[in-house]
C-alpha cells in the first residue's frame, strides 16, 4: 500500500461497522475514490467533521492494490458546507452537485478542472442569490468537461455555423450532441426548438468564463427551455433521472 495526500470533496458516508463508515469522495488529485475511515462514529476520533457531507477537507490516505476499500488514516477540514436555514435552494443544488459526481465520474480518474468547477459551486451556494443560474453554469461545463459537451455553434450534422430560422427558432438534437440545422434535421428524433435568446444563453453558461450570476432577468420562457434542455441532456447520459431534479424548479434564478 502507498501513502497518498489528496484535497477531497465528501459526496456521501455510510456505515460500515459500529464504529466505521465508508467515505465517497471525489478529489482533485485521483478523481472519486471510496476510503474506510474506521473509528469515525465514535465520539472522540481522529476525523472530527472533516467527513460531514459536502467538506472540503485535505486527506491522507492508504491505496490499496486491490479492488478493496482504501483507508483513510487523517482529514482535516479546509472548508465546511453551511447554509442559512432559509437557504433549501441552495442545500439542494449541492446535493445535486455531489449526486452528479457521485453518478457520472469514475473512480481513480482524476479531472482537477472538475474538481475547481465542483468545489466553487459548493462554495457559492452556501450564499447565492441565483442559484438556478449557478446550477446551470455547473452542468453545461460539466458536460463539457466529460467530454459530453452539447454543439452550439455548428450543426451536428453538416458542420455549417447554426443559424436562425425564420421567427428567431434554432434546433436542438437530444441524441445527436447538439444544433441541427434545417436541411439536416428532417428523420432526427428528440429534437427540440429553442428561442434564440434561449441558445445564447445556453452558450453563454457553456463558457469556462460565464458568468457566476445572470447580466439580465431571465424571461419564464428561456428558464423552461433551459431546464428542459438540461434535465433531458443529463438524464440520457444518466439513463434514468437524478434524485434531485424534482428540487431544482424550487430554484430561484
Amino acid at each position: 500500500m502507498s501513502t497518498e495526500k489528496a484535497v477531497a470533496l465528501v459526496l456521501r458516508t455510510h456505515d460500515f461497522s459500529e464504529s466505521s463508515v465508508v467515505a465517497h469522495l471525489y478529489t482533485r488529485e485521483f478523481g472519486k475514490i471510496r476510503v474506510l475511515a474506521k473509528g469515525a462514529k465514535r465520539p472522540k476520533n481522529p476525523f472530527d467533521f472533516a467527513l460531514d457531507l459536502l467538506t472540503l477537507c485535505r486527506i491522507v490516505f492508504l491505496r490499496k492494490s486491490t479492488e478493496g476499500l482504501d483507508l483513510l488514516t487523517e482529514a482535516k477540514v479546509l472548508r465546511r458546507f453551511r447554509v442559512e436555514r432559509e437557504n433549501l435552494p441552495g442545500l439542494y443544488g449541492a446535493y445535486y452537485v455531489a449526486e452528479l459526481l457521485q453518478a457520472l465520474t469514475h473512480d481513480y480518474d482524476p479531472n482537477p478542472p472538475l474538481f475547481d468547477l465542483a468545489a466553487e459551486t459548493v462554495a457559492a451556494l452556501q450564499n447565492q442569490p441565483h442559484p438556478a443560474w449557478r446550477i446551470a453554469r455547473f452542468e453545461w461545463q460539466f458536460l463539457d468537461l466529460l467530454g459530453h459537451g452539447p454543439s452550439l455553434e455548428v450543426c451536428v450534422g453538416c458542420g455549417e455555423r447554426m443559424e436562425q430560422e425564420g421567427g428567431g427558432r434554432l434546433h436542438f438534437a437530444l441524441h445527436d450532441g447538439g444544433g441541427v440545422c434545417p436541411r439536416c434535421r428532417p428523420g432526427r428524433r428528440s429534437v427540440l426548438s429553442l428561442t434564440a435568446e434561449t441558445w445564447r444563453a445556453m452558450r453563454a453558461l457553456s463558457s469556462p468564463s460565464a458568468e457566476a450570476s445572470p447580466d439580465h432577468e431571465i424571461p419564464p420562457l428561456v428558464r423552461g427551455e433551459l431546464r428542459g434542455v438540461l434535465n433531458q441532456l443529463i438524464c440520457h447520459l444518466l439513463g434514468q433521472r437524478p434524485r434531485m431534479h424534482e428540487y431544482l424548479a424550487m430554484l430561484p434564478w
